[in-house]
């Protein structure tokens, strides 16, 4: 018979390595309630200002809680991950800008910026200094992963063949995640949960928060797969997709300079038509606005477009 089982945020890692001693071992078709920081390891509050982003330094790796054991993990298996839930435990989160990173150049965006976000009522992010823009809560853990098959410590930030900081935000309720397994016991740890996001996150980060993630975690033996899968449980992003979007769309042959150019002119749509500042409409194109890849096959030019559901706008 299945158990439930808790794991908190006391202890966490900063960085994938296969040494790290399991903190707690389970039997496939269990359930574990993960306590987990946000990305910054709790240290923003909900009166933090941009000084804070710069008084606090660049991001060392993604606190994560785990690893956790599935007994009869293998290589070569697969871990099957149901979320069950997600929901955010400090009533706020937050969103920064930090200069050299994210889609946008630093010439454009020099300067540290926090945005705080009340999270309180559970059901919509309200950006604070701002009575106009409130953005339905769809909350996902942004990091989940197995241990990685090489020895030491492997940074956390970027995404990998194990899972790990994918910040994909149809990883919400309902939706099941299928991860390669390479190390005997999987060595499952989760983290980074985010109350909402736009596909492509690209200020760097989303609306950041701590949580708590109740998965159920089951094995596949023998099913290798060589990167992440993931199965929804219904159509995509019902949280925004209920009424009007605004898109803004570039083309060329290179498609990550089209999505630079598509989120400058969503940047210069929110400053004209909703009163904006370009900082605030960056961070709104982070946590609500869909890059996607329209067409790829038209040699030389491909388009990507960014799409703003108008559903914020309160």
């Amino acid at each position: 018979m299945s158990a439930t089982h808790q794991l908190k945020d006391d202890v966490v890692n900063y960085a994938w390595d296969n040494s790290h001693p399991p903190r707690l071992a389970v039997e496939p078709g269990d359930t574990v309630i993960f306590t987990t920081r946000d990305a910054a390891d709790n240290y923003y509050s909900i009166d933090s200002t941009g000084a804070d982003v710069k008084a606090k330094g660049p991001l060392v790796g993604h606190p994560l809680t785990g690893p956790v054991h599935v007994n009869g993990a293998e290589p070569g298996d697969t871990l099957v991950i149901d979320v069950l839930d997600v929901i955010p435990t400090l009533g706020f989160g937050w969103t920064a800008i930090r200069p050299h990173r994210g889609l946008l150049p630093v010439e454009e965006f020099p300067d540290e910026y926090l945005q705080i976000w009340d999270l309180s009522d559970g059901n919509l992010a309200r950006m604070k200094h701002r009575d106009d823009i409130a953005i339905p809560i769809a909350p996902f853990p942004g990091i989940m992963g197995t241990a990685l098959p090489e020895p030491g410590e492997h940074s956390t930030i970027p995404p990998r063949n194990n899972g790990g900081n994918m910040d994909i935000r149809h990883l919400c309720k309902g939706t099941t995640l299928y991860l390669p397994v390479s190390v005997e016991g999987a060595l499952f740890s989760v983290g980074d949960a985010h109350a909402a996001q736009g596909d492509g996150e690209v200020c760097i980060t989303a609306i950041e928060m701590a949580a708590r993630v109740t998965l159920r975690i089951d094995l596949e033996a023998g099913s290798r797969i060589p990167e992440p899968h993931f199965r929804t449980a219904g159509p995509l992003c019902t949280n925004t997709n209920t009424g009007p979007s605004f898109v803004t769309t570039a083309n060329g042959p290179d498609l990550f300079e089209n999505a630079q150019r598509a989120v400058r002119y969503m940047i210069d749509h929110l400053e004209r038509e909703r009163g904006l500042t370009r900082e605030e409409a960056y961070v709104l194109c982070s946590v609500c606005v869909d890059l996607k890849i329209n067409e790829i096959v038209d040699k030389p030019n491909y388009i990507v477009s960014a799409s703003l559901p108008e559903i914020v706008f309160t």
